[in-house]
Order: C-alpha cells, then sequence, then structure tokens
C-alpha cells in the first residue's frame, strides 16, 4: 500500500502543515485611515516572517506593529499623511508619491492595512499617477494599477541579503522553513515509485503520461498541470 500524496497530508491541515501561532506577533497592518504621527518603541524578530518588525507608539497610544525599513531606529519618527513628505519609513498615499520612489507594503484596498510586498529586501516602483489610478511596478516586474489612496511605506523592507548567507546544513533550511510550516527537503513524484506517486517508476526519472489533469480530479490523482488552458513551449 502507498502513503498518501504530499497535497493530500496538506489538505488535512495538521501540524506538520500549519504555522505555529506562537510564531506570528499578531497582525502587522496600518492603522485605521487618518492622519498619524508615531514614534519607533522597539524593532523586534518575527519569526513567522522574513522582516523584523516596527512596534510604534503612534499619539493616541495605540501600538501600530509595521514591517520595518532598512535603515529604521528606535526613536525615531514615523507620518502616516497625505502631505508629499518622502522619508523612508513614511507610510503615504500612493498619490502623494513621487514617480520612481521605492515603497513596500501596498494596500490592496483603501485601509485594508497592506497585502502586497512585504518580503525582507523586496519593493515596488512607483512608474505613473493617472486619472483613475497609480501604475506600480511589482518585484515580479508585473505592473498593476491601484487606487489613489491605497497607501504604502516609503523605502525598502529591512531583512534585505538574508539569502547572501549560505544556509551550509540541511538541518538549518529544514528549521527555517519549518517556521512557516513549509516541508523541507521536497521529493520529487518522479523520484518515488509507482506506488506512492502517478509519476512514480520507470526505468528513468520521467513522468510517464501525459501531467495535465482535471479540475475536479480525485486528491490521489491531482498532481501535474491541474486545468492547464495551454502546455508546451510558448
Amino acid at each position: 500500500m502507498g502513503k498518501r500524496l504530499r497535497h493530500q497530508r496538506r489538505g488535512a491541515g495538521r501540524p506538520p502543515y500549519t504555522s505555529p501561532s506562537f510564531k506570528h506577533k499578531g497582525p502587522v497592518a496600518y492603522p485605521r485611515l487618518g492622519e498619524y504621527e508615531g514614534i519607533v518603541e522597539d524593532i523586534v524578530h518575527n519569526p513567522g516572517s522574513t522582516t523584523p518588525l516596527a512596534l510604534v507608539r503612534l499619539e493616541n497610544g495605540q501600538v501600530a506593529k509595521l514591517i520595518a525599513c532598512e535603515g529604521l531606529a528606535t526613536g525615531e519618527k514615523i507620518k502616516f499623511t497625505s502631505e508629499t513628505i518622502v522619508k523612508p519609513g513614511n507610510v503615504l498615499p500612493l498619490a502623494s508619491i513621487p514617480q520612481g520612489t521605492p515603497i513596500f507594503n501596498i494596500e490592496g484596498e483603501p485601509g485594508d492595512g497592506g497585502k502586497y510586498v512585504r518580503a525582507a529586501g523586496s519593493y515596488a516602483t512607483i512608474v505613473s499617477h493617472e486619472k483613475d489610478g497609480v501604475i506600480v511596478r511589482l518585484p515580479s516586474g508585473k505592473h498593476k494599477k491601484f487606487l489613489p489612496n491605497c497607501r504604502a511605506t516609503i523605502g525598502l523592507p529591512a531583512g534585505g541579503g538574508r539569502a547572501d548567507k549560505p544556509f551550509v546544513k540541511a538541518g538549518k533550511k529544514y528549521h527555517a522553513l519549518k517556521a512557516r510550516a513549509k516541508l523541507w527537503p521536497i521529493v520529487s513524484g518522479v523520484a518515488m515509485n509507482p506506488v506512492d506517486h502517478p509519476h512514480g517508476g520507470g526505468s528513468h526519472q520521467h513522468v510517464g503520461r501525459p501531467k495535465t489533469v482535471a479540475r475536479g480530479a480525485p486528491p490521489g490523482r491531482k498532481v501535474g498541470s491541474i486545468a492547464a488552458r495551454r502546455t508546451g513551449k510558448r
């Protein structure tokens, strides 16, 4: 009898595939829409993320948890404003940010707290301002239009260059990915036996049959190119 496929085990949602809640510092988001000023009280490690967190004490006494920007230090002031004050760490609506400025933690909808470009070292760039929105170049190279009153942070998220240092040992990589509920190492299906995976077996490592499967295929069969519109070279 073979084993369950990896995605079948992941779908069950048991501990090996569940990111432990105690490693997350809570919601990391901008405060509600409005004009604020705050002071950075502390910069803390967030195991559930690639970036450190800045704890910002606002004028109303509330503490906002924000993604720390590169070069931010405790005691610095951060402004949540609609004025064009381009200083790393400040949170501005996209309409107030000049063209070519690097930004991160962009809101998908005004007031949602930030959804795009949150990984360490990644950043987006303002490409142009239009009547109905602001065109932003995302780290993938894709251009996306956002509403002008969506907020973003000026600068780069801290923690960039973390990939420059090699892991050296397999155990280090295993524990680093385990913190984010990712199982590692990953064995490819073609390396398995036929009893363990639909792509397994054969005299050499190849799939041996069409990889495209239907959207409604059962979980034990649903591997490869799922409901692919097209395959092969363009």
